[in-house]
């Protein structure tokens, strides 16, 4: 009965496990690991079984980083697949955020919720849930999980955890993923070769895209800490040849007596080369600049192109004013810190941006851009970082939209 859930997919010992989870007698699943290992897909697709299967007109919790993520990661895949639609018949109120279940027999509420910071778990409160799934609970904040757990009062009712590793000084590591027995847990943890959906060179593909803490991570599941040199850069990083056309986009990372640094970009297709840069730090030369001259200096960086875009530091309202005065087109940067390193140093990995070697600035940037291995949580040093912080928002801002997404793609990147 189990196995007839996936008929259509493969179907690996752990994923069984999955759909096993329901019939035994532990409280909570934990499925953590490698990316595109296949946990997500059967989970939801165990929880909405079981969910069908013991209960009637109850309320059911799908939680993920962001209400939208969710939805895109969750929602629309489910609603999707050939054997839910054959099963069930669904109803996706997208403005409520509610999926509505049911088989003739049974019709069950199935609420979706974001938390995405510390006063997400209000949005939760009061809710009475016969089960909750967590998608990416790692990427939420304890109180919101807590909550969402808390409002689990129904009798029977089960705790779905899932999620890719991040520190091991995170609190969901230490204090469920090391404690399963503390909360009558099971967990399984995955890699890519626990999901036979991939072929040995999609898994070969996702290997080679990652280095550093990012492989040991998303490759190799480990709960590790970020340490060391944030970007692995070296020569094949850097070219000698500036494109002949393509289109072009200023990045800024504002800052007054900090350092100002913008960095001009051609793109053609889903590459993108870094062809000249400003930077000025008026700590060090005890002269603070305007608004009016960096816009200035701005000017000097563009002469001779079409500039369709200047990506600018969303905190910087005055400077983005006096940019427009002087004709130019500005776009709030993308500042998501940790999903835009994990761009940028898969965009490095794969050619998809390079450095011209004239830009000597942001070059050495690479080199001192460091994690704090003291910290808690990923967190990089707030030094040597303006180069940095400005590329990441042209990755995360630009780059994301123009480089294709691999067959068999799961986005990773919340």
């Amino acid at each position: 009965m189990i196995l007839r859930t996936v008929i259509r997919l493969p179907i690996s010992a752990k994923q069984k496990k999955i759909l096993a989870f329901p019939y035994t007698n532990f409280d909570a699943l934990i499925a953590d690991g490698a990316i595109r290992s296949g946990k997500t897909v059967f989970m939801m697709v165990g929880f909405v079984d079981d969910a069908m299967r013991r209960y009637n007109n109850q309320r059911f919790g799908i939680c993920g980083k962001t209400v939208d993520s969710t939805v895109k990661n969750l929602i629309m895949p489910y609603i999707g697949l050939t054997y839910a639609k054959d099963k069930y018949r669904i109803q996706w109120k997208r403005t409520d955020k509610i999926l509505v279940i049911s088989d003739g027999r049974h019709e069950n509420i199935f609420e979706v919720f974001g938390g995405k910071d510390e006063s997400s778990f209000s949005l939760i409160q009061g809710r009475t849930l016969a089960g909750v799934l967590l998608d990416e609970v790692a990427l939420q904040p304890r109180s919101f999980v807590e909550q969402a757990c808390a409002r689990c009062s129904v009798d029977g009712s089960k705790l779905w955890f899932n999620c890719n590793p991040a520190s091991p000084q995170h609190w969901f590591y230490k204090e469920w993923v090391c404690q399963p027995k503390k909360h009558n847990a099971i967990r399984l943890h995955f890699l890519l070769e626990d999901n036979p959906s991939l072929s040995q060179r999609i898994i070969d593909r996702y290997k080679s895209m990652y280095t550093g803490v990012f492989y040991n991570r998303y490759i190799l599941g480990e709960w590790c800490v970020a340490e060391g040199l944030v970007y692995d850069f070296g020569e094949e990083n850097i070219v000698d040849e500036i494109p002949k056309n393509g289109e072009y986009y200023i990045s800024i990372d504002y800052g007054t007596m900090n350092p100002f640094s913008a960095g001009l970009w051609c793109v053609l297709g889903d590459k993108a080369v870094r062809i000249k840069e400003y930077y000025y730090n008026g700590r060090e030369k005890a002269v603070q600049r305007t608004d009016e001259d960096y816009c200035d200096s701005v000017e000097e960086l563009a002469k001779g192109y079409n500039i369709r875009q200047v990506i600018v530091d969303p905190s910087a309202a005055s400077f983005k004013a006096s940019l427009r005065k002087r004709g130019y087109k500005t776009r709030d940067a993308n500042n998501d810190v940790l999903d835009g390193i994990r761009r940028t140093a898969v965009y490095l990995k794969n050619g998809n941006i390079k450095i011209h070697r004239s830009c000597a600035d942001s070059i050495a940037e690479f080199g001192l851009y460091r994690w704090d291995d003291k910290a808690t949580a990923d967190t990089v040093i707030k030094e040597n970082d303006h180069a940095m912080d400005e590329i990441r928002y042209f990755c995360n801002t630009i780059m994301k939209n123009k480089v294709s997404k691999p067959s068999n793609y799961t986005p990773i990147f919340m």
